[in-house]
């Protein structure tokens, strides 16, 4: 139980910080912090706990592969940011990040 709170705070505590960091002269900031890799780390170590170092070095291997759907919702972001509403431009992003990562993990589990 302890362990799940650790897990939770460790979340909470990236949330905060984006907070604050959106309110700051340094708001871009706020963008880094989902990248450092707080639940990465929990997933590692859940894995590794679990399914021993293979299954963490494929975890590891898919997680990079993973960059390739959170770029296409950054891209999106960055095109349509300034063409539509804050909502429309979000929603899209988030659209073309489910359908690549479904694309993503169809074709990990055709080719692994």
């Amino acid at each position: 139980m302890f362990s799940l709170f650790i897990k939770c705070s460790l979340g909470a505590l990236a949330v905060l910080i984006i907070a604050l960091l959106s309110k700051s002269k340094v708001f871009y900031i706020a963008g880094l912090v989902p990248l450092f890799p707080t639940f990465a780390l929990i997933a590692h170590i859940i894995v590794i706990q679990e399914q021993g170092a293979l299954a963490l070095r494929k975890t590891a291997l898919f997680g990079l592969w993973s960059l390739i759907p959170y770029m296409l919702y950054l891209l999106t972001v960055y095109l349509l940011a300034m063409k539509t509403s804050a909502w429309v431009c979000l929603g899209v992003a988030t659209l073309n990040w489910i359908l690549a990562a479904a694309i993503l993990i169809y074709l990990w589990q055709i080719y692994q």
